[in-house]
Order: C-alpha cells, then sequence, then structure tokens
C-alpha cells in the first residue's frame, strides 16, 4: 500500500476494528488531516481514499448545522456528514471516494464506493472477520484466504476483454464492493447491500426538442464545472495529453480557468511495421496552442518498456490486459516526478459513444447478440477452445450481458450498450488501469468525464448525437469551442504499444519464459495445443478489439506469479 500513500501513515486499533492507512497528502497537507481519522466527540472513525470535490459548500452546511472542525481537508467533511446524514450522505458527495467509517457505539462498520468506481474497495471474507483494501494484493499478505481461480471470472476474463464485473475477482477468496454501493456491517456480522445512484437512459421532457448544438452548449457548461471542480487541491495539478479530442479538450478547459502555466505529459513507443507507435504530433499541436510547459517521454520498448513489465504487473490490483497499462506505468514514473495530481481523459468513449461497436448498435432491430460479437474476445466455444480441461464451463460472460440487458432504466439496444460500458467496463479496465498505474507512484488521476452529473446529462441525449458523425458528435461540437480542429478531424487514435500487440524477439522470450513455467503448466489455466499456437505465431492471433491472445494469457499467468499466487 506505500505507494498509494508515500507521504504518511497510521493506524487505528480498538475493540474489533482496526483501521490502517498510507495518505498521499494532496488536500489539507497539515497533520491534522491524518488518517485514519478520529473523532472523539461524534463517535466515529474513518479510513478513506479518494477526493470530494464539493468539501468546502458541504463544510459551509455543516458548520451552519453547528459542527465544529479541527481539520481543513476533505476527510473531516465525510466523517461529519455522516453523523449529520448517516449512509446517505454518499448522495451528497461529489467526487471519487472508497471509505471505511466505524460507529463507536455500536460497533458498526459502513463500507461506500463512488458512483463509478473510480476508487477501489475489495474485500475477503476471513474466519470471524471482513478483511479490507485499496487493492487485492494487501489482502493477501496475512494468508487466511482463498487463491484459487475463480472458474466464473476466468470465464470473463477471457471472453470479456479480461473484464470481471464486480463482485467478482479472479480469486476466490476476495470479492470488490460494486460501485455505486454501500454496505453496512454489524457488529455480530449482518450486513445489509444499497446501490445508491445509476443513470437513466432517457430524455427528459424538457429536453426533447433539443439538437446537437444546443446539447453541445449543455455538455461544454458541464465539462466546465467538471475540470473546475477537479482543480480543487493544495498542490499543482498537471494533465495527461495523449493528443485525443478528450484529453486536449480537459487541456483547454484547464488553461481557461487557471492563470498558472499548466503543465502537460505524453508518452510515445517505437513504430512497428505500420501501427504507429506515438501521437505527438497531435499533443504538440494543442501543448503549443495553450501555451502549456510540455514533457514528451519517449519509451524504447526493449530498454524501458521490457524491463518494466514485471514492476508494472506487480502494481496490478487484478490482471487487466490492456496493452496501454505500461504506458500509463512508465508516463506516471516521469509525472510522479513533477506534481502529484493529474488530469486524465478516460471515459469520454464510454459516457458520449466513441467506440466503434457503437453505430451498429443503433438499429433497434439488434441486441445483446451484437454487442458481444462487436465486443467480445472470443464466443464460447472459442473459450471451450482456450481454456484448461478444470476452468471449462458455462457461458458466464453472456449470461452476464443478457442480464445486464434486461434491466430497466434504458430501452434502447444502443442505449443499454452504453450502460454497460459505462458502469461496468469503464470500471473495471480503463479507470482501473489509470488508478492502479498512477497510484503505483504515489499519483492522483482526477477523471472529469466522469463527473456523475456529466453522466447523467450524457446518458439523456438521444443516442444519434453522441453515436453519429463517427463517434461522440455532441463532445466534438463542444471540443470545437475549445480546441483546434486538427486535433477534433484527425482519424481516432488509441494509446498504442506495438511490442505488446505484435509480440516478437526479447518480449517474446520473456512471455515463453512465464507460459513455460512449471508454476504455469501445473495451473493448467490453458489448454496446450492452443497455447502453443499463440506461442508460435502470436501475430496471427488478434482479437477483434486489436489485442494480443498471446498476451492475454501470458498477463494473467505473469500477475498470478507477481503476487505469489
Amino acid at each position: 500500500m506505500v505507494t498509494r500513500g508515500p507521504d504518511a501513515d497510521g493506524l487505528f486499533l480498538q475493540s474489533r476494528l482496526g483501521l490502517a492507512h498510507r495518505r498521499l497528502s494532496i488536500i489539507d497537507l497539515s497533520e491534522r488531516a491524518q488518517q485514519p481519522m478520529v473523532d472523539a466527540e461524534l463517535g466515529l472513525a474513518i479510513a478513506y481514499n479518494g477526493a470530494i470535490y464539493n468539501y468546502r459548500e458541504l463544510k459551509r452546511d455543516l458548520e451552519a448545522a453547528g459542527y465544529r472542525f479541527f481539520s481543513d481537508g476533505d476527510t473531516e467533511v465525510i466523517l461529519k456528514a455522516f453523523h449529520k446524514w448517516g449512509p446517505a450522505c454518499v448522495e451528497r458527495l461529489a467526487g471519487m471516494f472508497a471509505f471505511a467509517v466505524w460507529e463507536r457505539g455500536s460497533g458498526r462498520v459502513t463500507l461506500a464506493r463512488d458512483r463509478l468506481g473510480i476508487k477501489p474497495l475489495y474485500l475477503a471474507e476471513v474466519k470471524g472477520g471482513l478483511r479490507f483494501a485499496s487493492t487485492l494484493p494487501a489482502l493477501l499478505q496475512a494468508g487466511d484466504v482463498s487463491t484459487e481461480i475463480d472458474p466464473v471470472a476466468f470465464n470473463h476474463y477471457m471472453t470479456f476483454h479480461a473484464v470481471v464485473p464486480a463482485p467478482r475477482t479472479i480469486l476466490k477468496g476476495v470479492r470488490k464492493l460494486p460501485p455505486a454501493t454501500v454496505l453496512t456491517v454489524e457488529a455480530d456480522g449482518r450486513r445489509q447491500e444499497r446501490r445508491y445512484w445509476a443513470p437513466v437512459y432517457e430524455t427528459r421532457d424538457d429536453e426533447r426538442g433539443l439538437g446537437a448544438e444546443d446539447w453541445a452548449e449543455r455538455v461544454l457548461e458541464s465539462l466546465r464545472t467538471a475540470v473546475r471542480r477537479r482543480l480543487v487541491a493544495d498542490v499543482p495539478v498537471g494533465v495527461l495529453l495523449s493528443g485525443g479530442v478528450d484529453s486536449s479538450l480537459i487541456t483547454g478547459l484547464i488553461a481557461e480557468q487557471s492563470d498558472v502555466p499548466l503543465e502537460t505529459f505524453s508518452v510515445g513507443f517505437e513504430t512497428v511495421g505500420d501501427e504507429v507507435g506515438d501521437e505527438f504530433q497531435y499533443s504538440n499541436i494543442i501543448a503549443e496552442h495553450f501555451g502549456t510547459v510540455h514533457h514528451q517521454i519517449r519509451v524504447d520498448s526493449r530498454e524501458r518498456l521490457l524491463p518494466s513489465l514485471p514492476s508494472c504487473i506487480a502494481a496490478m490490483s487484478e490482471p487487466m490486459v490492456s496493452h496501454d497499462c505500461i504506458g500509463f506505468y512508465l508516463l506516471s514514473e516521469e509525472v510522479a516526478k513533477r506534481v502529484k495530481v493529474v488530469q486524465s481523459g478516460q471515459g469520454a468513449d464510454e459516457v458520449f459513444g466513441g467506440y466503434h461497436w457503437y453505430p451498429p448498435l443503433l438499429d433497434d432491430a439488434t441486441g445483446v447478440a451484437d454487442y458481444a460479437r462487436l465486443f467480445r474476445d472470443r464466443d464460447h466455444d472459442g473459450f471451450l477452445a482456450a481454456a484448461g480441461p478444470a476452468l471449462r464451463n458455462g457461458d458466464h460472460a453472456g449470461a452476464f450481458l443478457e442480464e445486464a440487458f434486461a434491466m430497466p432504466g434504458a430501452e434502447r439496444t444502443i442505449d443499454k450498450a452504453l450502460r454497460l460500458d459505462t458502469t461496468v467496463m469503464l470500471v473495471d479496465d480503463p479507470v482501473k488501469r489509470v488508478d492502479n498505474m498512477t497510484m503505483a507512484w504515489g499519483l492522483e488521476a482526477r477523471v472529469p468525464f466522469l463527473d456523475h452529473e456529466l453522466v447523467e446529462l450524457a446518458a439523456r441525449i438521444p443516442a444519434e448525437f453522441k453515436v453519429g458523425e463517427g463517434g461522440k458528435h455532441v463532445l466534438k461540437q463542444a471540443a470545437r469551442r475549445v480546441i483546434p480542429s486538427a486535433v477534433i478531424d484527425r482519424p481516432k487514435g488509441y494509446f498504442p504499444v506495438p511490442a505488446l500487440k505484435y509480440i516478437q524477439g526479447d518480449t517474446l522470450e520473456y512471455v515463453r519464459d512465464i507460459l513455460n513455467d512449471r508454476r504455469a503448466r501445473d495451473r493448467g489455466l490453458f489448454e496446450q495445443g492452443w497455447l502453443d499456437s499463440r506461442l508460435q505465431t502470436p501475430e496471427a492471433h488478434i482479437t477483434g478489439l486489436g489485442g494480443s491472445e498471446l498476451w492475454q494469457a501470458a498477463l494473467l499467468e505473469a500477475w498470478l506469479q507477481a503476487h505469489g499466487i
């Protein structure tokens, strides 16, 4: 946990409760804001990770209600808010958070996670108790937790782009609190779980006549608010500038609102064949346009990527197959030398319809089968061919998709897909990736596109205005009022890491060593013939989303080995 909070540590033990905390000092840098924080007068204690952007407004309301404060940060605001409003206080918090609050009088503990699951919260049942932490590996350190592979989670990992939806993780003995959820644990072990938020994909009556420009204006206004909220800090705030529309727009909106020179950071790799490894030409346009202090970080795969892979994988709370994990990891290492907080553009593609699988879903005659065909790494027959004998089981990912599409709150296929990607896929792929890779270097990432009010607004926009014109149409219209069109009208790019898509040379040897390790062979996660064919011609086995099938297998095994499982 040290890397998540390198600045200080704290421990609170009383009765049957233990709270421990590692601190990353960003709001109220003084000793008064140390954690775990205990309010003896109110009989409460808290351990908390995150940032509450409206804490000053809430503090004024609580002071007006008679509460007295001994610190100037957001941690104490949560404590007082919990005392006044109980677990329902989460509905008043604007920000990202995972916290545990203990009530001295009853012995009750309340665990809560923010609406979009930006901050993680893992749980493990142990004999006579419950263990919880911000990272999965932390729960394994004291033992007594089953590290068997969860067969349902394995099916998700292999077919749903390595996304294992809450409450499961890849290990049988560890679960995670779902986003937008409050879990109350009584002193005798009784529990109650409540989901307190869900976006509704339906246009309000008073908004039905709005056109694309009207929506763009509302989006821009809401995004300005989201960015302004995320500038709340007692340390400088930078931007991870990829060169895409999303991070470029955030850069422009911060530049509008700040008089301080803004630091921006981009990372790039070498080109492999036709796969360009950087997007510096676009990030440079934005850096020059807004006069930022810009840092280009070039990564040589042989000299830096491969040697850094083991520590990058060890930093993952769960195995994450996306190639750009290593990009964010190496970028964060450099960024953390200059700032402690960065804004990132994650979430825009899910919230505003930027992915290529959305346009085909606009036709209401389509359904979950079409989403699965466009997004899943392989169908169930493909899974059965890949999985080792002990892990061949039912199509759990397919059943999950059917259940998710059947939930109320979204009528059209496209809206069901956008909701699923925003509330599930986004949480356990892009957002988790950014949190893990930045916090590995004591760097806090803030994500304006996941401001809950902005997400609610986007959910109400008719899908045609989002998915149309090549994707993110409304967002691009809003962006034209802030950033140069050359960045908006460019072909859509991704965070390219060619060395992990087309595995060859030293990287192939690294992967071969992992998969030929005795532990891997004893585990038998994969059918050996399937694995051998991927090791022989890795470039011939690329998933529909552009990922390496070989890397998907190797990453899971490497993660298990990294944590001694």
